[in-house]
C-alpha cells in the first residue's frame, strides 16, 4: 500500500499534524508513507521516522502539477484545509482522496468533489464561535485524528513530534536551567500590547525567582535587543536552527507566547504553557490551537492598549506562569 499525506502551510499546523502521521504510521505498518510539505515548513519533517519519503512544494500554484507526478498512490490524504493541499491530492487521483474543510467555506465545499471523494467537515468557524463561548470546538488535533480514521487509521496516537537530539541539546548548554522562556513573536508588540507593556512583563517574570530567556523570530529581533539590553535579567538567544530552539523550550520551567508556533512547538517539548491569544476570534483560537497535551493557561490580549488593560493583562500572565511553576 501506498500512501499520501500533505500538508504544506505552516510550522505549528504541521507540528499539530504529528499525532495523525504516527497514527497512520502505526495503523499502516507496511504501507509507503510519502509526506508533501511545503518549502517553508519541511523542517518540521526532515528527522521524523513516520514516513518514509519526504518531498516539498516549493511553488504552491504547481500542486497539480505535482500531484500529476505523484499519481501511483492508493490513499491521499490532505491533513490542510486549503484549496492547494486539496488540488495535490486531487491531482493523485488515487483511488481514496481524503479531505476537510470548514462548515461555511461554501465555494470549498461546492468544488471538493472535484478533488476528494471523502470530506470532513470541521466545525471550526470564526463567525460562529465568536460571541459565544459556549460553543465547543475540537482542538486541531483531535479533528485531523478524526480526519485518519476515516481513511481507516484505527491506532490514536496523540503525542506531539519532534526529534530533538543530544547535539541539539548540548548547542543550549550554556544556558541556565529551568528558564522562563519568552518568545517574542511580532504579536507582543501590537493590538492589545506594546513594547513598553512587553518590556515591564519580562522586568516584572525577572522577579519571579527564575532567569529569564527570550527568543525571537528575526523580524523581532530589534525588539527583543532593545527590551532585553535594560531589563538586565534576560538572556536572548537568536540565529538559531529549528530543533535547537526547540531544545531551549525543552529546558524551560514554563514558556510564554502568543499565538504562534512557539506554543506548538512548547507542547512537543511537554513544557507548561501560557499563550496570549489575540482579542478578536479569542473563543475559537483558544480551543482549536491551544496547547495540547500540557499544563497551560490561556490570556486574552485586551481589546486596546489603554494602561490599565494593559496592566491586567501582564497580571494575567504573570499569575499564569507562577501557577504552572508552582503546579
Amino acid at each position: 500500500m501506498r500512501i499520501l499525506l500533505t500538508r504544506t502551510d505552516r510550522i505549528g499546523d504541521l507540528i499539530l499534524s504529528t499525532p495523525a502521521i504516527a497514527s497512520v504510521r502505526a495503523s499502516f505498518p507496511q504501507a509507503h508513507v510519502t509526506m508533501v510539505t511545503g518549502a517553508y515548513n519541511r523542517i518540521v519533517m526532515e528527522r521524523n521516522g513516520d514516513v518514509d519519503e519526504l518531498v516539498a512544494l516549493d511553488r504552491p500554484h504547481q500542486a497539480g502539477r505535482l500531484g500529476r507526478m505523484l499519481r501511483s498512490y492508493d490513499l491521499a490524504i490532505a491533513l490542510a484545509p486549503r484549496q492547494v493541499d486539496l488540488r495535490l491530492v486531487g491531482a493523485t487521483h488515487a483511488a481514496r482522496r481524503i479531505g476537510y474543510t470548514y462548515r461555511r467555506r461554501w465555494i470549498a465545499r461546492l468544488t471538493a468533489p472535484l478533488y476528494v471523494n471523502t470530506m470532513m467537515l470541521s466545525e471550526a468557524d470564526p463567525a460562529l464561535s465568536e460571541g459565544d463561548p459556549s460553543r465547543r470546538v475540537r482542538h486541531e488535533v483531535d479533528q485531523l485524528l478524526d480526519l485518519v480514521a476515516l481513511a481507516g487509521a484505527r491506532a490514536r496516537i496523540t503525542r506531539l513530534r519532534l526529534d530533538v537530539r543530544d547535539g541539539d541539546r548540548s548547542a543550549v548548554q550554556w544556558l541556565p536551567e529551568r528558564p522562563i522562556v519568552v518568545h517574542l513573536g511580532l504579536r507582543w508588540f501590537s493590538d492589545g500590547s506594546t513594547p513598553e507593556s512587553t518590556q515591564t512583563l519580562l522586568r516584572t517574570l525577572a522577579q519571579l525567582g527564575h532567569p529569564v530567556v527570550v527568543t525571537c523570530p528575526p523580524e523581532s529581533l530589534d525588539y527583543a535587543e532593545a527590551l532585553a539590553r535594560p531589563n538586565g535579567g534576560c538572556t536572548v538567544v537568536r540565529d538559531v536552527p529549528f530543533f535547537t530552539w526547540a531544545a531551549v523550550f525543552e529546558r524551560a520551567a514554563c514558556i510564554v507566547t502568543v499565538d504562534t508556533a512557539a506554543t506548538h512547538v512548547a507542547s512537543a517539548m511537554r513544557r507548561p504553557t501560557v499563550v496570549a491569544f489575540e482579542h478578536r476570534y479569542f473563543e475559537l483560537n483558544s480551543q482549536e490551537w491551544a496547547p495540547y497535551g500540557v499544563p497551560n493557561v490561556l490570556v486574552r490580549k485586551p481589546g486596546s492598549d489603554d494602561p490599565r488593560d494593559l496592566a491586567r493583562f501582564r497580571d494575567r500572565i504573570v499569575g499564569g506562569v507562577t501557577k504552572l511553576i508552582h503546579a
